[in-house]
């Protein structure tokens, strides 16, 4: 059978991915801030690209809650406020933790190191108020479960949650976790080397829950 001629829609797909990511990246770590007017034809300067994977772009991130449209109104970056937090991270929370009662079993000493590994480099950047560098650690930490659980609605799930999740940390001008959000992670660690999934991933969930409501606390006070 020969192969299928569809390269140019291969290419319009690529560049549509090419306008998501790099817009959805700026927009994550705030190079477009909340309520920033989106216009197309600065966009396509920006990106390099034309009209056609721009709107497909912002398409997708209105699905995903990054970008307001209003057709013949407005195109513009999402606010973020407190119900933002109190929203996606009891989801967030509800999501880990069953990754975690899923992953714990298949961790073994690997997986157990990597959690180690990734809290060591989580307090070492709390300890240096590096919050990006924190929230990276914080991440790699809870993934390590995620790959563990190897559930793919689990993946899919994260990879739609977390861009707005790590938004409202970046955005977050309030203080950084804490020594309870550290001693949480080590009882996540305790709890899965002993083999308690169901314990690690109360843990898990009660980690993330704390998370949420500072942030929350943190939009409410700056709001």
């Amino acid at each position: 059978m020969p192969v299928p001629q569809q390269r140019d829609a291969v290419h319009r797909r690529l560049l549509r991915d090419d306008a998501y990511t790099m817009l959805r990246m700026a927009i994550v770590d705030g190079t477009l801030g909340p309520g920033e007017p989106l216009n197309d034809g600065e966009l396509c300067s920006w990106l390099g690209l034309s009209r056609t994977p721009v709107r497909d772009a912002l398409g997708r991130l209105a699905e995903e809650g990054l970008v307001e449209i209003a057709p013949q109104r407005y195109t513009r970056v999402s606010d973020v406020t407190a119900r933002d937090a109190q929203d996606a991270f009891p989801l967030l929370a509800s999501v880990h933790a069953l990754a975690t009662e899923l992953g714990t079993p298949g961790l073994g000493r690997d997986g157990l190191g990597r959690l180690r590994e990734a809290n060591d480099a989580f307090i070492t950047a709390l300890g240096d108020r590096r919050a990006e560098a924190a929230y990276d650690a914080d991440d790699r930490f809870h993934a390590v479960f995620v790959e563990a659980a190897g559930n793919r609605d689990i993946e899919r799930t994260l990879l739609h949650l977390l861009p707005r999740v790590r938004r409202l940390e970046i955005l977050n001008v309030g203080p950084l976790p804490g020594r309870r959000s550290v001693a949480q992670h080590e009882a996540v660690i305790g709890r899965a080397a002993a083999g308690d999934a169901r314990g690690a991933a109360s843990a898990v969930r009660e980690n993330w829950l704390e998370l949420g409501a500072l942030v929350a606390r943190s939009l409410a006070r700056s709001g």
